[in-house]
């Protein structure tokens, strides 16, 4: 159903198509390569593919310069045009210690076990503004002591945070002897009461902002104050993908991806939980993101310690999809007129039917 006031029919939605690529593809400048979005513009890149779940640099890319940066629409693009990929295998089970790092930091402990690697990040820097370009390439120059030409794989092995506090016997103990098949949220909707593959799927793949709201809510207290969030570690780097060879039936390594990997460590303070222990809560995204992988890693603990109280579970999984939300939004915009005009007419009727029943004065 169109507008019914806007003349031309499907050659007026034709026009406006036609305008927006005028405008997008028309504009004098040099037009925008894959390669300079993938390049300059990487953690959008990365936030896109996170929100599509599909890692695809270059076809994000393309959606990126589509929509014209607007993620929401970018990731629209990539997740219809994931949706008419045939699966025709399923990698194998690769383990989170298989990352190679690029970056590694451990805001709990001074000294953990292994090092920290601050890599590609802008936490220690002044957030001024920069109007001059930087034509030359700028130099790297290697830590004091770290030698300039060791390769990120010799790194010395790390040791997580949650193993440390396991040593220490001060952990939870929630790990499971069985192995339950992940929840497809691509295939079914996850709803109440969902099992821990489902919510962390949810997130992985929930709208950034939406997902960072929803943890900044759950962190503000009933008395107003935030309440303490302590990150055990935060890993990025690349991850294999390995598939089993349909001859030798041996695992083949044929790509890898980047990720974002947090523990959220939780002290336990209720009246039903014990105090001389912590528990963790776990986080794992496509790209570098890490705003994302730290709220649903603080997110992921409370909803296990919240136990279905609250609807805090309940507005994860309905409420954090960019796509769903801002599908309901963006349909208000269509021609809605004819439920409108209902409306109008049950509040005509509801008026006369009061005037109605309205005794008339009697004349003296």
């Amino acid at each position: 159903m169109g507008y019914a006031a806007a003349r031309g029919g499907l050659a007026a939605i034709e026009f406006a198509e036609n305008l927006v690529q005028e405008l997008r593809d028309g504009h004098p400048s040099s037009p925008l390569e894959t390669d300079q979005v993938t390049g300059r513009l990487r953690l959008l890149v990365d936030r896109v593919m996170g929100e599509a779940g599909l890692w695809a640099p270059e076809l994000a890319a393309q959606a990126l310069r589509q929509a014209e940066g607007d993620v929401i629409e970018a990731v629209h693009l990539l997740r219809a045009f994931k949706s008419t990929l045939p699966r025709i295998g399923i990698s194998e089970v690769v383990d989170a210690d298989d990352m190679i790092p690029e970056r590694r930091i451990v805001p709990a402990f001074r000294e953990p076990g292994g090092p920290q690697i601050l890599g590609r990040s802008t936490d220690y820097t002044a957030r001024m503004l920069s109007t001059t370009r930087r034509e030359t390439k700028p130099k790297v120059q290697p830590a004091t002591g770290t030698p300039a030409d060791e390769p990120l794989d010799v790194i010395p092995p790390m040791q997580r945070m949650s193993d440390v506090l396991r040593d220490m016997q001060l952990l939870v103990d929630r790990r499971r002897t069985d192995d339950p098949e992940p929840f497809d949220i691509t295939r079914m909707p996850a709803k109440p009461p969902a099992p821990r593959s489902a919510r962390l799927s949810t997130m992985a793949r929930a709208e950034t902002g939406a997902l960072v709201g929803q943890w900044y809510r759950n962190i503000l207290g009933p008395d107003g104050y935030l309440h303490e969030v302590t990150l055990g570690e935060v890993r990025h780097g690349a991850m294999p993908i390995t598939v089993t060879h349909p001859v030798t039936r041996n695992p083949v390594k044929i790509g890898e991806y980047r990720v974002t990997e947090v523990e959220a460590i939780e002290d336990l303070d209720g009246i039903d939980e014990d105090r001389a222990l912590f528990d963790i809560g776990y986080g794992l995204c496509f790209g570098q993101n890490e705003r994302k992988a730290i709220a649903m890693a603080n997110l992921d603990i409370a909803c296990h310690r919240d136990g279905q109280r609250s609807e805090l579970e309940q507005s994860i999984l309905m409420t954090t999809d960019g796509l769903d939300s801002s599908g309901f939004l963006e349909h208000l915009k269509l021609p809605h007129y004819v439920t409108f005009r209902s409306m109008i007419e049950r509040k005509i009727a509801v008026r006369q039917a009061r005037l109605q029943s309205t005794p008339t004065e009697s004349k003296p």
